[in-house]
């Protein structure tokens, strides 16, 4: 099979707070797929998605899908009836990682250092912190991603403000006890570790501003760590990425407090692709150029007996 001969389906868009940044990522991929000669076709994903897939006779999904509807297993599950291979994360580890309360859970049973916390149910938002938290906290809704509902609360002051911003996104949150130190992603593709990048945001909170906006966020690639908390992290994301069954892309999230002790935040079953976006910063630096990345991220999703006939002769894949 040619690489011409994939139509290649970009999912983007859809209806979770993070529209935006998706649609920015899939016109990424979609420049980037084209360059790599695919034949490219955009969705802006709706409640036609179905229809859409079949008429547009599309062989293969490249998610580009940001939060609720996207990473949540939902389209993943569509796909799965419908027999059309896609990039990342299967159903259930898509479910898991969406899910910041059940992804402790299956983190701690496997041994991954995660912050102390606990998850909240609506209504039922006790009147501070429970498990001898102390202050500060870090108060975020379950399943949203790119930092919507997030708050970092340092008295309890501050505290209902916090539950109640959270509890706009859904019936559970999460609440941690808040990690000093300093924030570095790990990107995974398959068995291989990227990277790190260190990220150090105005006033030291990694926000929706700080990742999108104009921010003076800066960004430390390769993030300057020891020999010995390189593999560290590398070896907790591996782990991480394996208890939770994914596959494909994702990105690593860990806060490493002074005393050198890491703690993984999240997983990210789809990491952002746009030109800020931290994977593709980690790729280029072992030597990955976009276009490789993204048709990495292609192949990774065809059945084993496609991918070789399915890989393009022409994308460049040497170092930017």
């Amino acid at each position: 099979m040619k690489a011409n001969s994939l139509r290649v389906g970009v999912l983007m868009g859809g209806a979770s707070a993070e529209r935006e940044i998706s649609l920015k990522t899939g016109r990424s991929i979609c420049e980037s797929l084209r360059r790599c000669r695919y034949t490219v076709v955009p969705i802006d994903v709706n409640a036609m998605l179905p229809q859409q897939l079949r008429m547009k006779k599309i062989s293969v999904a490249f998610l580009a899908l940001h939060g609720v509807g996207g990473e949540d297993g939902t389209v993943q599950g569509l796909l799965e009836v419908m027999k059309i291979p896609y990039t990342g994360s299967g159903v259930c580890a898509s479910a898991v990682c969406m899910d910041k309360g059940l992804t402790r859970v299956i983190l701690q049973s496997a041994g991954i250092p995660v912050p102390p916390g606990e998850t909240l149910q609506a209504p039922l938002a006790p009147t501070r912190p429970g498990g001898n938290l102390g202050w500060p906290v870090v108060v975020k809704p379950c399943t949203e991603g790119s930092s919507f509902g997030v708050s970092i609360v340092k008295d309890s002051s501050g505290w209902r403000k916090a539950a109640k911003k959270a509890f706009r996104y859904g019936r559970q949150v999460v609440v941690e006890k808040y990690i000093p130190g300093r924030e570095v992603a790990i990107g995974v593709l398959g068995n291989t570790t990227f990277p790190g990048v260190e990220v150090i945001a105005p006033g030291g909170f990694y926000d929706f501003k700080a990742k999108y906006g104009k921010a003076a966020t800066r960004y430390l690639c390769p993030a300057p760590l020891t020999s010995r908390l390189e593999r560290l992290l590398g070896e907790y994301s591996i782990q991480a990425y394996q208890a939770l069954g994914c596959r494909g892309a994702a990105r690593v999230d860990f806060r490493i407090h002074p005393n050198g002790r890491p703690y993984v935040l999240e997983l990210n079953t789809i990491p952002g692709m746009t030109e800020r976006s931290l994977l593709p910063m980690a790729a280029a630096q072992q030597g990955m150029t976009y276009d490789a990345l993204v048709q990495a991220m292609l192949l990774a999703a065809l059945p084993k007996g496609r991918r070789r006939s399915g890989e393009s002769k022409n994308v460049n894949k040497g170092k930017m």
